[in-house]
């Protein structure tokens, strides 16, 4: 299923359910404790960065699973509500929609739990389908909460085509394919994702360029490396790294700040090619930051309208 006009940015990636819990600090093992709230919300990296692309103005669609179930359901409708193509949205009887189950405490802290659900029967066949809008795609965006060989596929895909490549190996995983790097024109991940890649730490700003570094010999056209309240480091072979600081915000909630500075990047890039990547990264920076002054995932995420015009 195609509409006429080109999509700015697609994703390849998960759906989830959110249950989230907010507590003053998280439990000991083996100890129960009370919270102070509990709702249902929208998550899932790929959906998450999707919706907030889609909210910065771009054109998006979504290739995903779902189960056929009451979260399946509501997950199309949150997709229509939020302007995102969902024609390559199945929705699979065989396995539930994924959900996450989140502690989130006072602080903005959080630890979560996921199931993938139906994200693990994802597959190359959804892939074909979609192939004809990823080929005319500006962007390609693939994370790691779905199988990763149908990710890499995707990003197979849209290299042949000559599409602009991102990717986010969230949740991180030691023995990533080589080709991952290679078929990445920007690969962006965390400081955490960055140690358990490269084996070296990334605490300080100095050890997540010696990380990124690796990164970059390994193939990926640029790096980006996001700090948390620290900002984002960006490398690109030949300059030097580009330190961009976070805009300071008293943090609600830090849940999903991530895939919001993603789903910004995308935009950007999709939207603004010509913009020097370090630009997008800190306009992306002002994104996220937003975002955590809100409770949930998706619902945290800002749409144009609440930003200063000059992001854009």
């Amino acid at each position: 299923m195609m509409t006429e006009e080109a999509f700015d940015v697609i994703v390849v990636g998960s759906c989830m359910t959110d249950l989230v819990s907010q507590s003053p600090r998280l439990p000991k093992e083996g100890e129960t404790i009370h919270g102070r709230n509990f709702f249902i919300g929208f998550g899932g990296k790929g959906a998450n960065q999707c919706v907030q692309a889609a909210r910065l103005g771009a054109k998006t669609a979504m290739v995903a699973k779902v189960g056929k179930d009451s979260f399946g359901d509501g997950y199309l409708r949150n997709f229509k509500d939020n302007g995102v193509h969902a024609g390559f949205v199945g929705q699979s009887p065989d396995a539930a929609t994924g959900v996450a189950s989140i502690t989130v405490t006072d602080a903005g802290q959080n630890a979560i739990v996921i199931v993938a659900g139906a994200n693990a029967l994802l597959s190359e066949k959804e892939l074909g389908e979609a192939l004809p809008a990823i080929a005319s795609a500006k962007v390609l965006l693939c994370q790691l909460e779905i199988a990763p060989q149908t990710s890499l596929r995707a990003l197979r895909m849209a290299k042949e085509k000559k599409v602009t490549t991102i990717f986010n190996p969230a949740p991180a995983m030691a023995d990533l394919d080589p080709d991952f790097y290679r078929l990445s024109d920007v690969f962006c991940c965390n400081e955490t994702e960055a140690e358990l890649l490269t084996g070296r730490p990334a605490d300080t700003a100095e050890e997540a360029e010696r990380a990124g570094r690796e990164l970059l010999r390994r193939g990926c056209g640029a790096v980006v490396v996001t700090l948390g309240a620290r900002g984002c480091l960006v490398l690109k072979s030949a300059n030097a790294a580009e330190s961009l600081p976070a805009t300071p915000v008293a943090a609600l909630d830090t849940t999903g700040a991530g895939d919001s500075f993603i789903g910004a990047l995308a935009f950007y890039m999709a939207r603004y090619p010509q913009m020097q990547l370090g630009e997008m990264a800190r306009r992306a920076g002002h994104v996220a930051a937003a975002s955590v002054r809100a409770m949930g995932t998706q619902s945290s995420y800002p749409h144009k309208g609440d930003l200063a015009g000059e992001l854009f």
